[in-house]
């Protein structure tokens, strides 16, 4: 899926995040990068790659269908590289091109050296979320009787890390049926769920139901508005509150912890998109 289409899309900070790490090189009019329903990997697990077009342009094709195309200086294959996901069309160059592709270790070294990458693919993921809920809404479908998602971003080593002090508040308790955060609300912090479980509610209906690992509330600093959903603790529960400042350390501090807030927002993005066909 490419990104450029988003206006806090900035093609400069995306080349210089591949050259970070990564170098041009030339693929033949022809070739496929890859396929349809191949499976994804996280890219800091077992090198899943993403790419960024320099030159040339890709076709993305579903079954026989072309369904969009890739121009220079967007970014592609990141959805199910950080999600696991299979992959949703083919990409084939339609022209010679030249393209960076960075694999996990890539990736990681980047992100270290440009963190604010991380940053701007989230302002994209959220702003797709916010695009996507609107629509919704506009169709009457959040309303529509489908079951929620789990969501778990960080598993027990993440969740040990940030307790021993990586996030600048202490931890929080609610309980049960207590009202964590509310729509329209504005965000000053996102929260990890250590204890208990929460779930995330569109009106009144369960969209997303999150145990320890679970993350809400971070679309709200990335972009700095108003809450996207209400949150409520399904039974007591205790959370470990992360303020923007604290967020935007962590991305710059740790490579798993942007690419597990990244692949959190990109499910969201798959569940929700889903919802719409």
């Amino acid at each position: 899926m490419s990104a450029a289409g988003d206006s806090v899309y900035d093609p400069r900070v995306a080349l210089a995040f591949f050259k970070a790490a990564g170098k041009g090189e030339r693929v033949s009019a022809g070739t496929t990068l890859f396929r349809e329903k191949e499976k994804g990997s996280r890219l800091l697990a077992k090198g899943s790659k993403m790419y960024l077009l320099l030159k040339g342009e890709i076709a993305l094709v579903s079954g026989k269908k072309e369904v969009g195309a890739v121009k220079p200086g967007e970014v592609f294959g990141e959805l199910a590289a950080i999600t696991d996901a299979p992959r949703s069309a083919t990409a084939v160059a339609k022209t010679d091109c030249t393209v960076i592709a960075l694999d996990g270790k890539q990736f990681e070294a980047a992100l270290r050296r440009k963190p604010v990458f991380a940053l701007m693919l989230m302002s994209v993921m959220v702003k797709r979320l916010r695009d996507t809920i609107a629509q919704l809404a506009a169709d009457g479908e959040l309303s529509a009787d489908k079951a929620a998602k789990e969501g778990v971003a960080f598993n027990a080593k993440h969740l040990v890390d940030l307790a021993k002090g990586l996030s600048d508040d202490p931890p929080v308790y609610y309980d049960r049926n207590k009202v964590i955060v509310q729509a329209g609300q504005k965000g000053v912090r996102m929260y990890v769920v250590t204890e208990g479980r929460a779930v995330v509610k569109m009106g009144e209906r369960v969209v997303e139901r999150l145990g320890p690992g679970g993350v809400f509330g971070e679309a709200a600093l990335v972009d700095q508005s108003a809450r996207l959903a209400t949150v409520v603790a399904e039974t007591d529960c205790a959370l470990l509150p992360i303020t923007r400042n604290g967020f935007l350390g962590l991305v710059k501090m740790s490579p798993g912890f942007a690419e597990s807030m990244l692949g959190s927002l990109a499910e969201r993005v798959r569940f929700l998109t889903a919802r719409m066909h």
